[in-house]
């Protein structure tokens, strides 16, 4: 196995986020690897099932501008400032395993919940970005 050369960090931007983080920027470290940071915003179209008769767009670019306002200060306060940031509009597993190709990422780091019951059932992002990836998946327990 070769080092690592340009992580994919996935994050939700919950409170655990930093944790993900400082996971991933430590292996950058070790591996002189670049980092990219991401953040999928789910349309909010997919809230309302699509059945919302509404112009939903000035919302949405709310939504973005204030993940981006997030994104930011979780980066900031984990002095993580060389890197490149995403914010996208989609389907998170999805978005992830595109950026991943686009970008010749060969490792993507996300956090998981390890959810059990119901939960479990219906599948976790972790779980999804491990299906289909076309790089290795580090599950950091949050």
């Amino acid at each position: 196995m070769g080092a690592y050369k340009h992580i994919l960090v996935g994050l939700d931007l919950s409170e655990e986020s930093g944790l993900v983080l400082k996971k991933a920027a430590a292996l950058a470290a070790i591996h002189d690897a670049h980092i990219s940071v991401a953040h999928i915003v789910e349309p909010l179209a997919f809230a309302y099932g699509g059945d919302v008769p509404l112009d939903m767009s000035e919302a949405q670019a709310i939504v973005e501008d204030q993940a981006n306002m997030r994104l930011d200060k979780i980066l900031e306060e984990h002095g993580v400032s060389a890197c490149d940031r995403i914010v996208t509009v989609g389907q998170t597993t999805a978005e992830l395993h595109r950026i991943a190709k686009e970008s010749e990422i060969d490792l993507i780091v996300v956090g998981s919940h390890g959810r059990h019951g119901l939960a479990l059932l219906f599948g976790s992002t972790a779980n999804g970005v491990l299906h289909g990836a076309c790089c290795d998946v580090l599950a950091v327990r949050v």
